[in-house]
């Protein structure tokens, strides 16, 4: 491989930590255009350093002071808001890895499709809230998009691009989270930090209570119907425990293709920065003998109401999974606050489902204002939600 310009949105997270330690292992296989986070400047300077980027950007104005401090002397050019992020984004790098959680990675992971990048997506929250709208800027501008999260890297790898009619079914794994086995009344009264307590991956804070909820497969499966070929019937969720089984494809002849690996996110963004070749990455290696035994269950939709939220926005559409977005984001963020419980995440997310009607969405804007919209509503139930306890 030639070395080629490379960007990274939401740099300080677990993906973009993750990109970096591929970056400094292969630094002659890149030009590091920009790094951007949302307020770690410490973070995000002593990343642009040790990878020699050009521009480090923090969304969050008010650390702008603290990052031009920290990148003193270097010759790293400095530069802050969310209007900067997106010019990040915009800036020639022939890799942009979009790894910004929720739906402030929107407008800067569009900025990059609309300009005809190949995007490393691992924000899905993008595909989620304006998928279609992603998807005709891809087409317009020529933009490739690879899945970074493992289960859709997974799917990409084994899918038939050239005949999808061949593909009968999607089935996208899930650990199950931390709360497997645990009945309604246990999970009444969870905590952040039992949320948080992921059995097999680490991930931030948010996706971590995402995938406690099962609300993080929800998603996956909307953002797996705008980046493959697939209608809603053809996707399904299995709950696979050991986490080596990223996912599956159906074909028409009843062959399963399936790809397998260690749980260790290094290897799905390895497969998108080399793509369409491959590169060597620090994952282990899958030792079946040492695994002994994979388990496959149907997920519990009762316990877990998330999931079937989010197959009812997906066959809704229009405005509905953004509306589904947003008040999952604003009742995870109160959770995590402690200010309502575990089972109040999907409850708050069904009832903003049920206020905000949903609409056909055909630009950015129009995705903003319902996004805005369904965060007044969800925060205004989170309030009701506080006031009861």
């Amino acid at each position: 491989m030639t070395a080629r310009g490379i960007t990274v949105l939401g740099a300080t997270g677990s993906v973009g930590a993750s990109t970096l330690d591929l970056l400094t292992r292969n630094p002659d296989l890149w030009r590091v255009e920009a790094l951007t986070a949302h307020r770690d400047a410490a973070g995000l300077a002593q990343a642009a350093r040790a990878v020699g980027a050009k521009l480090a950007v923090v969304a969050d104005a008010s650390a702008y002071d603290a990052l031009k401090e920290a990148l003193f002397g270097t010759g790293i050019e400095a530069a802050a808001g969310a209007q900067a992020v997106c010019e990040a984004a915009r800036r020639p790098a022939e890799i942009v890895v979009a790894a910004i959680v929720g739906a402030a990675g929107l407008p800067p992971t569009l900025a990059a499709v609309e300009r005809g990048a190949t995007i490393a997506i691992a924000n899905k929250e993008t595909l989620v809230c304006a998928g279609e709208l992603v998807r005709a800027a891809a087409v317009r501008s020529g933009a490739k998009l690879l899945p970074v999260d493992s289960e859709h890297n997974a799917i990409f790898q084994v899918f038939d691009h050239a005949r999808p009619e061949r593909v009968t079914r999607i089935i996208v794994t899930a650990s199950g989270g931390p709360f497997r086995r645990a009945t309604t009344a246990e999970m009444h009264g969870v905590t952040p930090a039992q949320a948080c307590a992921h059995p097999v991956w680490s991930m931030g804070a948010k996706i971590s209570v995402d995938s406690a909820t099962l609300m993080n497969k929800g998603l996956e499966l909307i953002e797996a119907h705008h980046l493959f070929p697939v209608t809603p019937d053809q996707l399904e969720v299995i709950v696979h425990p050991q986490s080596v089984v990223h996912s599956f494809v159906e074909y028409i002849d009843g062959s399963m293709l399936a790809q397998l690996g260690m749980p260790d996110m290094r290897t799905p963004i390895a497969y998108c920065l080399a793509w369409p070749e491959r590169m060597e990455s620090p994952s282990a290696r899958l030792d079946l003998a040492a695994v002994a035994k994979l388990e496959f269950e149907a997920p519990d939709h009762d316990r877990f109401p998330a999931l079937g939220l989010a197959m009812a926005a997906l066959r809704t559409g229009g405005s509905a999974p953004a509306v589904l977005n947003a008040a999952n984001e604003v009742a995870v963020a109160a959770f995590l606050a402690g200010e309502i419980g575990f089972l109040d995440i999907a409850a708050i997310v069904a009832d903003t489902l049920a206020e905000v009607a949903a609409a056909p969405v055909a630009s950015l804007d129009e995705v903003v204002a319902i996004d805005g919209v369904a965060r007044r509503v969800a925060a205004t139930t989170a309030a009701r939600v506080r006031t009861r306890s």
